[in-house]
């Protein structure tokens, strides 16, 4: 007992001279400052709350050491009014041959065969909130979009590829202004960091309606109900990422999504998580638009093999639709959609339509047995589309693409490796002659 007191008396000693002796080493300079900072600090009003303000009554906010988490490094004021996460990016491929999905028989057989390092994409995500938590901001700017090598340079200079604002006072309704992904399909809509292949199907780049500058509401209804629902509608400009309207029209968009067990699937592919409980869900989309373009990307309003963008800004009138498709359960996930495309050309008055689908499926086999590493995921994937032969338009192609991937997650989505191998075909309607082709990818996606 006598050596615990001693041992307490000695801790309190040591404290207390450690204590003069830190006030003998501060200057006089020091003191100075500190007694007048506590002067400042008791003529500053205070709240009935207890908060704390400024000489000027408003309320201090402050800042909270950054942090690094699931977002990557995160700020925020300490009443939590305000938050800001940001984000690096890198996306390291390796591909052969080429990268592109092969389109016209040239694409086969004339093209140059080439092995391809390639920073496919570099990106910097900026995200929070601010003056409320249902009050949400971000924008991503692209560092280093690739080019070829013929390309001009400022083809690889950086831009701002998504900007918006998301306000969402109810789960049930809210609605989001700006740049985005516009939500009609879930395989665009799923970041290409949050993949289950290297790169999206050979029906992306046909049907998706990407990036646009616009308006829409959105909602959740009957949450953890069997009638459980998302719906989504907007209007948009309809000429692409930062891109003004050609007319006085607007591009018009509508997606209802049923999650018929209750339980909501976030936009990404893989079940890394695995879902304890399955989920699924069933979707319906709607966009129409009458513009100079007849495909949109991340690069903009852009033109389908055989169509060019055209000068006349009302000359085609597009309707498009989509069912969807997509479930997890312990480790599996199967994801689907069936697009429709109709094409009106309203000089011409022809009718162009397109149709195509792919279906994926993923499963992490260490749910079946334990020796096989927990990080390892299996998938395949095929795809097809039917479109106007490029060099006859009023001729039909066929093209079909059968991939298999190995997923390795180090760190989920945010740090993983996928290798991929493709078969490609082309059934083409002018030569009547048949193609084909291979195509590995490796890729490295790693986000800090």
């Amino acid at each position: 007992m006598k050596r615990k007191l001693f041992f307490v008396g000695l801790m309190f000693s040591l404290m207390f001279f450690g204590g003069v002796l830190e006030a003998f080493a501060m200057s006089e300079q020091e003191l100075r400052i500190r007694a007048l900072e506590e002067k400042l600090e008791a003529l500053q009003p205070s709240s009935a709350n207890g908060k704390p303000y400024n000489a000027h009554g408003v309320k201090k906010q402050g800042t909270k050491k950054p942090y690094y988490y699931k977002k990557g490094f995160h700020f925020e004021s300490e009443d939590g009014y305000f938050s800001t996460n940001l984000q690096f990016r890198a996306q390291m491929r390796f591909s052969n041959p080429g990268d592109g999905d092969p389109l016209e028989p040239a694409d086969f057989t004339t093209d140059p065969e080439t092995s391809n390092f390639e920073l496919r994409r570099v990106r910097m995500k900026i995200g929070g909130h601010g003056y409320k938590p249902w009050v949400k901001y971000y924008f991503e700017i692209d560092l280093q979009p690739s080019k070829t090598f013929s390309s001009s340079s400022a083809n690889a200079s950086a831009r701002v590829i998504d900007w918006r604002i998301d306000v969402q006072p109810w789960e049930e309704f809210g609605f989001r202004i700006g740049q985005w992904k516009v939500n009609y399909n879930r395989e665009r809509v799923d970041s290409s960091g949050r993949q289950q292949f290297v790169e999206r199907s050979i029906v992306n780049s046909i049907f998706t309606i990407d990036r646009q500058v616009g308006a829409m509401i959105k909602g959740r209804l009957n949450k953890g109900t069997y009638f459980d629902m998302r719906y989504y509608a907007g209007l948009f400009n309809g000429e692409g990422r930062a891109s003004d309207n050609a007319n006085n029209q607007m591009m018009k968009m509508a997606r209802i999504q049923w999650n018929l067990l209750g339980g909501d699937l976030k936009w990404r592919q893989s079940d890394v998580k695995r879902h304890e409980k399955p989920t699924l869900q069933i979707a319906g989309g709607y966009a129409g638009n009458k513009g100079p373009c007849t495909k949109w990307s991340s690069s903009g309003c852009g033109a389908l093999k055989g169509f060019s963008v055209a000068s006349n800004g009302t000359k085609f009138d597009i309707e498009q639709y989509v069912a969807e498709l997509a479930y997890k359960y312990q480790g599996l996930s199967i994801q689907s959609e069936y697009h429709w495309k109709d094409i009106k050309d309203t000089e011409s008055g022809v009718d162009y339509k397109l149709k195509g689908s792919y279906a994926q499926v993923g499963y992490f086999f260490n749910e079946l047995n334990k020796s096989i590493p927990e990080e390892l995921e299996l998938a395949f994937r095929y795809a097809f589309v039917d479109e106007p032969d490029s060099s006859s338009l009023t001729q039909e192609n066929n093209r079909e693409e059968f991939t298999v991937a190995a997923n390795y997650f180090f760190a989920g989505h945010s740090n993983k490796v996928t290798v991929d191998y493709s078969y490609l075909t082309l059934d083409d309607a002018s030569d009547n002659r048949s193609y084909n082709d291979n195509r590995v990818r490796v890729l490295w996606d790693i986000s800090f």
